[in-house]
């Protein structure tokens, strides 16, 4: 009888500090993308760290430029993929492009039309400019905190 509570009081002895410890020594969670002002209004930017790119299987490319047969005849349009076309909950049209490696900033596109996989813009960032087209989704996802 003596032995078990000797025994308790010596768990309970250790125990509560311990318990302290944990609570005083929880880190905030991790998370792989960082979310700051963009310095437009409304909008965020994105940086990826590059496990979580890797994670979510990011790839690019640049906005391409071609001509085009529309009405009024041939003429020269800016083309992304179709996986790079995002529309928000308004049904606004915007792509995510990438100024600096694993940094990206949604940009606002105004399609013109749909061919196939491609987009032909009517407006939109310049011809060269590298856009997300695998993970945008996780993109505007994490821009806007969906699932938290």
């Amino acid at each position: 009888m003596h032995r078990a509570r000797i025994t308790a009081v010596a768990l309970i002895a250790i125990g509560l500090p311990l318990m302290g410890c944990k609570k005083d020594n929880v880190a905030e969670k991790h998370h792989p993308a960082k979310v700051e002002e963009s310095g437009q209004k409304g909008i965020l930017q994105v940086t990826l760290e590059a496990r979580a790119a890797e994670r979510i299987g990011l790839e690019t490319t640049a906005i391409g430029e071609e001509q085009v047969t529309l009405a009024g005849g041939p003429a020269m349009r800016k083309v992304l993929p179709y996986s790079a076309l995002m529309y928000d909950k308004k049904g606004g049209t915007w792509t995510f492009t990438s100024p600096k490696p694993l940094v990206f900033v949604r940009q606002p596109v105004v399609v013109e039309r749909i061919d196939g996989d491609r987009v032909i813009l009517a407006e939109g960032p310049p011809a060269g400019t590298v856009i997300a087209t695998v993970g945008a989704a996780q993109l505007m996802g994490v821009e806007h905190k969906y699932g938290h």
